[in-house]
Parts: C-alpha cells; sequence; structure tokens
C-alpha cells in the first residue's frame, strides 16, 4: 500500500493576513508544496481557530486519536512554485496530545509511520515528541507538558492540532521580508537547521515557524557534487594523457 500523504489543511483563519506576509492566493486556498491550505475564514472562538482538520491520502481509517481527518483519493499534485516569501514546502505539522503512547499508538493502526521518538523537551516545555513521515511532510506529535494536561481537563482529551512549521529557500532574506512580524533567527533544535518564529503582531490564528534547509545535507550534497567534478576532470585528463601516449 503507498505511503501517506497529507493531501490539505483546512485553517480557521483570516486568508488576508497570510496574503499579507507573501503567501499566494487563489480562491480562499493556497498551495504550499504539494499541500493545500483551504481557509474557511475567522473562527467564532480561539478554541475553534487555527488547522482544525485535515485530509490524508492512503490511510487505513480516519480515527486518529481526535484529530479531525478525512480520507483523499486526490492525485498528488505538483509542487507549487515558491511564494513571494520564499516558502517553498511545509517542513512538518505540528499536534499535541495529552498521552502521547496513545496516539502514537492510534497513528501507527492506520498506517502512517514513526521515524522516532525524542525523549527530551523542546523549548517550549513539551517533554516528548514522536516524529512521522508523511510523504515529504513530517508530523510532529508533542506529549502536552503536565501543566497543560492537568489544566485543561486531564490525559482523556483527544489529540489536537497546533502549529505549522514551514521551509524556506533562505531564511536570512525571509525573515528580513517580514519583519518586524518575525523572531530572531535561531538554531533549531534538529541538528544544522536554523527556525525563526512569526510573531502574534502579524495576526495569525496558526502558530507559524520558518526553516532552513539543513546545511549539513547542503554540504555534504556539494562535497559529493565537488568530488564528482574532481573525478570527471581527472578522467578528461588521464584520457587526454592516453590519446598523446
Amino acid at each position: 500500500m503507498p505511503a501517506p500523504t497529507i493531501d490539505q489543511l483546512t485553517i480557521a483563519d483570516d486568508p488576508a493576513r497570510w496574503a499579507a506576509l507573501g503567501f499566494d492566493f487563489e480562491n480562499g486556498s493556497t498551495q504550499i508544496g504539494s499541500v493545500r491550505l483551504r481557509f474557511t475564514g475567522p473562527a467564532d472562538s480561539p478554541d475553534s481557530s487555527g488547522i482544525v482538520a485535515w485530509s490524508l491520502r492512503d490511510v487505513l481509517s480516519d480515527e486518529l486519536d481526535g484529530l479531525p481527518t478525512t480520507i483523499s483519493e486526490s492525485e498528488v499534485p505538483a509542487p507549487a512554485p515558491a511564494h513571494a516569501n520564499g516558502v517553498v514546502a511545509i517542513d512538518h505539522v505540528v499536534a499535541a496530545s495529552p498521552e502521547l503512547d496513545r496516539s502514537v499508538a492510534a497513528l501507527q493502526a492506520v498506517g502512517i509511520d514513526l521515524r522516532r521518538v525524542r525523549e527530551q523537551p523542546t523549548p517550549a516545555g513539551a517533554p516528548r515528541q514522536a516524529f512521522f513521515r508523511l510523504g515529504h511532510e513530517i508530523l510532529e506529535l508533542i506529549q502536552e507538558p503536565a501543566e497543560v494536561v492537568e489544566r485543561a481537563g486531564g490525559r482523556k482529551r483527544p489529540a489536537r492540532f497546533w502549529g505549522l512549521a514551514v521551509l524556506v529557500e533562505d531564511l536570512d532574506a525571509s525573515a528580513a521580508q517580514l519583519a518586524p512580524h518575525v523572531s530572531e533567527v535561531r538554531d533549531a533544535v534538529q541538528p544544522g537547521r536554523r527556525i525563526a518564529s512569526v510573531r502574534r503582531s502579524a495576526g495569525l490564528a496558526v502558530p507559524l515557524a520558518l526553516m532552513s534547509r539543513d546545511a549539513r545535507a547542503a554540504g555534504s550534497r556539494d562535497a559529493r557534487t565537488a568530488a564528482g567534478r574532481e573525478a570527471e576532470a581527472a578522467d578528461s585528463r588521464a584520457s587526454q594523457a592516453a590519446e598523446r601516449r
């Protein structure tokens, strides 16, 4: 069976605020990479705003421990061009659970690939995180801190969507373009990567972060390319020497 992928995210927010940050829109929606973001307009309350649902391809069920899910039969579209703000793809979707192990089991049961569980706290205080692969995108599922679990009513609550991280071509350029609505660029939890957060002043209902590519992977690719070019040059020199002999 093909691996599950994200078709669409449904977001209760004002698309004009996203357009003001340089996202390209058509008929109330935008596409980031191969994922469509459909906007339903501002919600009546903060509790019903932000990412409210998604649709997935090739999952065995729509029962994902409370994450509102529909099953999509649509084909994966060609990736969208880079947006005016430099955004080229979704890096990861963030969801939160009051009971991480329960949610992990539910996601695995529908065929979503668990890549790893990180047993270290995030800067925001989440004690554990699980990472799932959904095509080119990642679902980061975080364990809610104990005080949040207690304040919100205990561990029997369902999982919920929380935020979004997008990949940009040039993080420094995008952060400068979106100033003053973006934090300072800093090192991300992922080694070799950097991140900047969109501030509340932008007025978005979704916590949004901008992320760089993996500098280590880029360096490795550059090194392989340089090595390949040097090997080609050496072969050429050897061929020329053989012809002279």
